[in-house]
């Protein structure tokens, strides 16, 4: 679980430090840097698994097809800044299985991760042995238990949901630290145990960061680490890709782009079905949610060709009429593959979601909105194979959205005007409105006037007569456990009440 981002040199990401909780929603309009900063996590996340360039090539530039790696690096006019910086607090998983098998289980799994990348200058995409980039600082520490509290500030249950979810054991060394400059700078990779290690000499030498390479006899925790950033995805659910049937041998688990439906389905069928029940008929919950979301919709299932060995969606109507995936709307096949990602229990890991709003009807955009709320874990309960740390960030510029959105969930991101000793230039900043948790940042963030929120509200309200019940109480939302505050919508703000109604005139 990402639970916090400082991000210093990347694209138009200078100087920032975002907050998350299990669901954030970054809105703006577009251009300002809400898909930058999608694309920073996913460089982190691509560093975890791949090389230094292949991790800088991955991410998409306006100019990506020239293979330029400066395209990622801040620009002040012509002038390329040198160096970016990233430091990453997360919540690492219990265990992980590293590229031999092995089982690693981590000391400490709040951990803090900074690397400071460089452009090697004269060295070119192709030209240097390992590219133009190298580290120049990779450092893995542990935040201490009495830290928690000041580091997770989203509102949580301290006694179910924090102390099931962190593990803390003493530590005083780094997992990971860097000592030296220029050419005399090591990285050292130090046990779990305290004792030993392993030490790089040269780093900017080497392809990848030291945590790309994490094992679980070396240092597990390192390990950890790495498997929690290789879990930062962005999901781009494709109709071609939903619509794929599936070989009944297909990796049962759904894709970034949205194969293996079919797969996927078919595991949380055969895991619910009792003894005797066919095999395809879907987990009861998948359809029952879908149904209340897509109202023409009453049952899906996954049809098994036993001759062809292929696995297809199928839905069934109110008519009695069952229709294979090849004939569902896009809209239904994004429904269906969120609440399929809601219902399974081995969903983990953070999800980026851009415009969640494409192909829906704006009358089911509240229903979207609270189904992408209840795909994160809820940080009321403890964690569990039923309540795992996955997290939500979506970001849009569609007003219906921002109004649904809990308001502490919300960050307003802005280009603001700046000027260094190279020039002027524009940044990208993220705000959040008062009265939530968000005050409780130290230094203090970015408060959003009500003037600038209201230029993505909408006096429009949701069709919540068409949600049939499912959310009649969709307009305040209560998280479980009595220990919590109740959140409620931005269109539910007593601040911006005379505002709307000023606006629906």
């Amino acid at each position: 679980m990402l639970t916090r981002l400082k991000v210093n040199g990347f694209k138009n990401l200078v100087n920032i430090d975002v907050r998350f909780g299990p669901f954030t929603c970054i809105a703006g309009p577009n251009a300002v840097g809400k898909s930058n900063l999608f694309d920073a996590i996913r460089f982190l996340s691509a560093l975890s698994n791949q090389t230094l360039m292949d991790a800088a090539l991955s991410v998409r530039s306006e100019t990506v097809s020239d293979g330029d790696v400066r395209n990622i690096f801040h620009r002040v006019g012509d002038t390329m800044a040198e160096k970016m910086s990233f430091e990453v607090e997360m919540i690492a998983p219990a265990e992980a299985v590293d590229d031999l098998g092995q089982v690693g289980r981590p000391t400490a799994n709040h951990l803090r991760y900074t690397l400071e990348l460089r452009y090697r200058e004269g060295a070119s995409t192709w030209g240097h042995s390992h590219g133009p980039l190298e580290v120049v600082k990779e450092e893995l520490v542990h935040i201490h238990v009495k830290d928690a509290p000041r580091s997770l500030l989203f509102d949580h249950s301290p006694g179910q949901w924090r102390n099931s979810a962190l593990r803390i054991h003493r530590r005083g060394m780094p997992f990971i630290s860097t000592r030296g400059k220029a050419d005399s700078r090591v990285i050292h990779v130090h046990q779990d145990s305290g004792g030993g290690g392993r030490t790089v000499k040269d780093p900017a030498s080497q392809p990848r960061t030291v945590l790309c390479v994490a094992n679980a006899s070396e240092s597990p925790t390192a390990l950890c680490a790495r498997r929690e950033m290789e879990s930062w995805r962005m999901l781009q659910l494709e109709p071609s890709a939903l619509r794929e049937p599936d070989s009944v041998n297909a990796p049962p688990h759904l894709a970034a782009n949205g194969l293996h439906l079919p797969a996927t389905l078919y595991r949380l069928a055969k895991a619910h079905g009792a003894e005797g029940e066919e095999a395809g008929i879907v987990h009861p919950g998948v359809a029952d949610r879908l149904a209340h979301l897509v109202t023409d919709v009453v049952g899906v299932e996954v049809d098994l060709n036993e001759v062809r060995e292929l696995l297809t969606v199928v839905a069934t109507g109110k008519d009695g009429t069952r229709h294979p995936a090849r004939s569902l709307s896009d809209g239904t096949l994004r429904f269906l593959a969120l609440v399929v990602m809601q219902m399974d229990p081995l969903n983990r890991g953070l999800i980026c979601l851009e415009e969640p709003e494409n192909s829906i009807h704006p009358g089911r955009i509240a229903a979207v909105v609270e189904l992408l709320q209840d795909i994160p874990t809820d940080p009321a309960r403890r964690i569990s194979d039923q309540n795992s740390l996955s997290q939500v960030i979506v970001n849009t510029h569609s007003p219906a959205v921002v109004l649904q959105v809990p308001d502490d969930s919300l960050l307003i991101a802005e280009s603001l005007a700046d000027r260094s000793s190279k020039g002027s230039f524009r940044k990208a900043v993220f705000g959040h409105l008062p009265n939530t948790w968000r005050d409780k940042i130290d230094p203090p963030g970015r408060i959003v006037p009500k003037d600038r929120l209201l230029s993505y509200l909408n006096p429009g309200t949701p069709d919540e007569k068409a949600l049939e019940g499912f959310y009649a109480q969709i307009g305040r939302r209560y998280l479980s456990g009595d220990d919590l505050p109740k959140r409620s919508r931005v269109a539910d703000r007593d601040d911006l009440q005379p505002l709307l109604i000023r606006l629906g005139d």
